[in-house]
């Protein structure tokens, strides 16, 4: 079991190493994309400086924790969509029958249709999270803290779209359906936890589980608990394994459409 997760790993870095020395090719985009998608986000914390200048207090969190909210929200995705761009295409892939050039080859299928296309600009939202961070003037616990929430994080999104995305094998055409999901784990991951209701945070706890990509890392960042550090960590290797199984039971299912293409 060591043997096969230190190939997949490899087999992980060995598709980013290769998808970032494309991007290279053309330094001013690869920079341009990363600077812009700091500005970005950048810009978009202004509506939190002017709502705190109003209130202090919104949904429970301080100025200090929402930052750290979009910290975290900014680097998952940031990781999510640097690493595992194509695991958002997924449906897309299946539906398409673009999938083929993937089984052919003797990796595991899901990691490497996922991990075979990185978005550059995700980058910049690493980036910018440590930015924040910095800002905040943190210690070096609460920035190994961070980093290992953050590929936690980024674990249980690309998860999620995963299992999402992976229904098409069984449903079809849930390609809409996945993207909107998506979008609105996105969102929902920017605001504070408690301005929802009841029902809505139980949601972020199940179906969409927000919460272990950025309300409890929040906290264990603000006022660290191990119980919940372990929590965060179970339930993501859970969700990950969850769309392992999903996946392989719906490539079952899988139709080849005999469409093939080169892949390094």
């Amino acid at each position: 079991m060591l043997t096969e997760g230190r190939k997949h790993i490899k087999l992980i870095f060995t598709c980013l190493k290769y998808n970032v020395i494309k991007a290279l090719d053309n330094r001013l985009s690869f920079i341009m994309q990363v600077l812009g998608m700091v500005l970005n986000n950048g810009v978009m914390i202004i509506q939190w400086i002017v709502l705190f200048s109003i209130k202090d207090n919104i949904g429970g969190y301080g100025f200090k924790e929402m930052l750290i909210l979009w910290a975290f929200s900014s680097s998952t995705y940031g990781i999510a969509h640097l690493i595992f761009a194509n695991a958002f295409e997924l449906s897309n892939l299946i539906i398409s029958g673009k999938l083929d050039a993937f089984l052919v080859q003797p990796k595991n299928t899901l990691i490497y249709a996922s991990a075979s296309k990185s978005s550059i600009s995700a980058i910049g939202d690493i980036l910018y999270g440590y930015i924040l961070l910095i800002i905040l003037r943190v210690n070096l616990t609460s920035y190994l803290l961070f980093t290992l929430l953050s590929i936690s994080g980024g674990l249980v999104l690309t998860a999620c779209t995963a299992i999402w995305n992976s229904l098409t094998f069984f449903f079809k055409n849930m390609e809409d359906v996945a993207h909107v999901i998506d979008g609105g784990m996105i969102s929902f991951a920017t605001y504070p936890d408690k301005i929802f209701t009841k029902e809505v945070r139980w949601l972020f706890l199940t179906f969409l589980p927000v919460s272990f990509i950025t309300h409890i890392p929040v906290n264990i960042l603000t006022d660290f608990d191990i119980r919940l550090l372990l929590i965060v960590l179970g339930f993501t290797c859970i969700i990950v394994l969850l769309s392992f199984i999903i996946f392989k039971q719906g490539l079952k299912r899988y139709s080849s459409s005999n469409l093939m293409g080169a892949r390094i």
